[in-house]
This record gives structure tokens, sequence and C-alpha cells, in this order.
């Protein structure tokens, strides 16, 4: 399906004797990802918040079409027939129902993996961001840092500074970028992102996002092959993720509401058994 996308072909057979790689030139090294790059900005603007009616519009283009046809989507009539505004209100109401909804599949790492928001994933991703000099801002809405849109955003920007490296002769660059690529990938999107993609194809009412999901699930399987990845799906499509323990942990220095203590306590090395302290969750 990413093959088809991106417009590369298989190798032919190599016979005996012969070089089945060939070394791809920077030039061509930073053409594919940038090419990657699109695809990753084409999925985000799918999931990170309802389309807009210009999005739709660039989606349902005769050449965009072609190219969906060519990865082997299928819409049907409800996405490529509709008129302009009857599409962008019923992917509204099919947005909302399947990804906002209390009794919807938010796409959002935390809930998928720990069932909950603002879970592990969360901060981690929210460090790894700040690391890289990413800054999240919302757009039309509040979005979380592990939201799917947010993750696939953020490898598209990678992919791109990785592109621009090339471009400048900046090969080891480009290989700490590609690096931070196949981590992100292994700590986090190759995760969940298959299976949650999966239970979107399965559940989705509109042909758009049935066919934007099978189109997820096809290039991170694609995406994980090729970059040498051995990654455990551990979201599974599950319908429902059982919520993890809530874990709080306690710094005997820093007191709770209601915990302050007395000067005369304070000046002891030990605060009652009563006193419970905090830890602060970073």
């Amino acid at each position: 399906m990413l093959k088809a996308v991106l417009k590369i072909e298989d190798d032919e057979e190599v016979g005996a004797g012969e070089t089945a790689a060939v070394l791809a030139s920077p030039a061509e090294t930073a053409a594919e990802c940038r090419a990657r790059a699109e695809v990753y900005h084409l999925l985000s603007g799918v999931f990170v918040e309802e389309p807009s009616q210009e999005f739709l519009a660039a989606l349902r283009s005769p050449e965009a079409q072609q190219q969906f046809a060519e990865a082997g989507l299928k819409f049907d009539a409800d996405f490529t027939a509709a008129d302009a505004d009857e599409l962008m209100e019923a992917l509204a109401i099919e947005y909302t129902t399947l990804f906002a909804n209390s009794g919807g599949f938010p796409p959002v790492e935390s809930v998928r993996l720990f069932g909950r928001f603002k879970q592990e994933p969360n901060f981690e991703t929210m460090q790894t961001y700040k690391r890289l000099g990413f800054t999240l801002r919302p757009g039309r809405f509040e979005v979380f840092a592990d939201q799917i849109g947010v993750e696939l955003m953020f490898v598209a920007e990678l992919l791109e500074r990785a592109a621009s490296a090339l471009e400048q002769g900046d090969t080891a660059g480009h290989r700490r970028l590609d690096k931070e690529i196949k981590r992100f990938w292994t700590l986090h999107l190759g995760r969940w992102v298959r299976g949650y993609s999966q239970l979107i194809e399965r559940t989705a009412e509109h042909s758009f996002y049935r066919e934007m999901a099978r189109f997820l699930h096809g290039f991170a399987v694609e995406e994980i092959e090729a970059m040498g990845l051995r990654i455990d799906d551990a979201d599974q499509a599950r319908l429902e993720v059982p919520k993890a323990e809530v874990r709080v942990e306690f710094d005997p220095d820093e007191p709770v509401c209601n915990g302050c203590v007395s000067d005369a306590i304070a000046g002891q090395g030990n605060a009652p058994g009563n006193v419970h302290r905090l830890h602060d969750l970073r």
C-alpha cells in the first residue's frame, strides 16, 4: 500500500552472484523522506480533528482519488459523491461518535494501552517533543501529546528535518534523526497504531474513516518492516481496555493539603505517621 502511494517499485528478482541492495543517493533518500512525511501529514490530518472543507476537497480531487485507488482504497459514494456540506456534517458526526464520544474509541495512546487519559505515554511523548525542540499547540480543540494525529505529525516533522539535513550534506544529522524516528515507533506508534487502526476499520460506518483506517494499518506495517523493527502490538484492537491502576508515589519531604505541620514538627526529622506527603509527579 505504501509502495503504491510513494511510487516505490519492488526490486526485480536477483540472480546468483548479484547484489540485491542498491544504495540510494542522498538526494533520493531526501526525496523519499519528504514523500513519507506527506503520508504522515495526510494521516495526521485525518485523525487529529474533524476534517475541514479544504482538506476534504483536496482528498476528493481526481489526483488524490487516483492515488488512493492505486493504494487499494475503495471509498463508497458516501464520500465520493456526497454534497460537500453534507459530507462535512456527516464526518463531523462520525468523528464525534468514533473518537470523542464517551462510548467511542479515543485515538490516544494512554487510553488504548492504559484505559485512562494522561498516563505514561502522554508524559513520555511530551518529554520527547521538548527534547527535540517541538512545541505542542492546540488547533481548533485541545489535543493530548499522545493523540495519534500528534504522534504522526511529530514523525512527519522529523522526516522533514532528516531530508533537510541530507540536502545540506549533514549525513550525521540524518542518521541521528533516523534513530529518533525508529525509537519513537518502537516506544509509541508501533505499540498501538496497528491494532487501533484495525478496530476503527471494523467499527467505522462511513467509508472515509473505514478506508483511512485501513490505509493507516497498511502504512504502519510497511513502515515497521522498512525500518527493520520488531515491535509487539499491545493494542490488539480491543473493544474494551481495562483501566490501569493509578499509582501514587510519596515524598516524605513535601506535605500535601491538610498535612501542614507545626514549626515544632517541621523542625523534626520525621513527620507524624498520619501525615502523608506527595512526590512531585512529572
